[in-house]
Parts: C-alpha cells; structure tokens; sequence
C-alpha cells in the first residue's frame, strides 16, 4: 500500500552510498537518475503525510512544482484558497525566487472562510545536512514579508520532513531546531491517512503520483531479488 511504499522510499534515501555504507557494493543501488526520482516521489509523499497531519488538503509548492508554475502564480493561487492576507511581492523580493526554502502548504480550514485556522508550512530535506535546512523562524521574519501584504494573521506551524529515523531521546532537539517534525515512521503513517482524505474528495496535489512510486519500488525490489 501507499504507507509501506513511503517507508520503502524513505529507506532507500536513508541509505544510500554517500549516507550509509548499508548498501554498499549492492548490485542494484539506485542510479543517479532513480535517486533524483526517488527524491521527488519522496517530496510528493511528504505532501500527502503533511495533508493527513492538518486532516485537510495540500499543495506541492517545492519547485519544480508538479504542475510547472511560477512562484508567484503558484502561491497567489493557494493564497486564493486560504482567503487571509494577499500575495503582493515587495518591490526588493528575489526576481527569480524558486521556492523560497517552502516546499509544502497545507491546511485545514473552518467553514466560515475567515482567518484562524490550522496552516502548515513545510520544508522536505533528503540530504545529511537536513538539520541545516530548518524554515523554522524564516517563515515569519522573511517569507511573509516579502510576498504578502497585507501579512496573514493566522499563526503558521512549519514542518520539517525527512525520510530518516530518528532516535527518541533526539526528538527534543530535533523539533527546538526544525519546528514539527514527520521522519520516516510518521511519514508512512499519515500518508495512510491521506488515503482516507482523497477517498472523501479532499485535493492533495500529486497524490496521483504515488501510483508511479508503488509500481517503481515493485520493479525495483524484482530487480533485488533476482541480483
């Protein structure tokens, strides 16, 4: 299913010759061009987890985004969803920003369509270094100033997603530096609940996407058991 596939992929990324020596000398590593598939399977996995953690719908905005749109037309879209603040870049914002370190938006919002509800921001880092990544602190100081005015008022939580495991007694400092954190275990889990969500119409962008994993990681592991 769609949670074992997300573990399986968070695995694979977990271990790869320049972050573990597990695979080492392993017939079918991945190749340079599946590990840059398996890390946009990962951040479209990580889209789906974040959606089953606010219980609502999510937007891949990490770039390049799933549907090929610029940074602005992308977040002004979004931003006409969640209905509190404007997209409004300030005249010194970056001229050709990618994604400014944001790589998920999702939320859960209330029936009345007014500010004061549950928004995620996430950042999805793959690499060794992924504690160095933390968006936690440049949402508000310097994301929202440069693209929003008027700002939002509702308060954002950011997220930090990776496909590792992570050690119960270094949670603690994990999330002091990151913000929330979903590593691989939670990431499986709340992709299942994505599931349920998209079941009852909810949108999270590229969910189609995670088909395309499942069917890769099942050509993938024939080609382990015959090596």
């Amino acid at each position: 299913n769609l949670g074992q596939t997300a573990y399986l992929i968070s695995l694979l990324l977990s271990n790869l010759n320049n972050l573990s020596p597990l695979l080492t000398g392993f017939k079918v590593h991945p190749e340079e061009s599946e590990i840059s598939k398996l890390r946009l399977y990962f951040q479209y996995f990580a889209t789906a987890a974040v959606a089953g953690e606010v219980g609502g719908p999510a937007w891949s905005f990490g770039s390049p985004r799933p549907d090929g749109s610029g940074f602005v037309e992308k977040l002004s879209e979004i931003w006409g969803q969640l209905k509190d603040g404007s997209v409004q870049p300030d005249a010194s914002a970056p001229r050709s920003p990618k994604d400014d370190q944001i790589d998920i938006f999702a939320c859960r919002k209330r029936n009345d369509d007014l500010p004061g509800f549950l928004l995620i921001v996430a950042q999805v880092a793959t690499g060794d270094k992924w504690k160095d990544k933390s968006i936690y602190g440049h949402v508000d100081r310097v994301f929202l100033n440069r693209w929003f005015s008027p700002l939002p008022v509702t308060q954002i939580i950011s997220y930090h997603v990776i496909p590792f495991a992570r050690p119960d007694d270094l949670i603690r400092d994990d999330v002091l530096v990151v913000g929330n954190l979903l590593h691989r275990i939670r990431v499986a889990r709340r992709v299942e609940e994505a599931a349920a969500l998209v079941q009852n119409d909810v949108v999270i962008e590229a969910f189609d996407e995670l088909n395309n994993a499942t069917n890769w990681m099942q050509t993938y592991l024939r080609r382990a058991r015959s090596a």
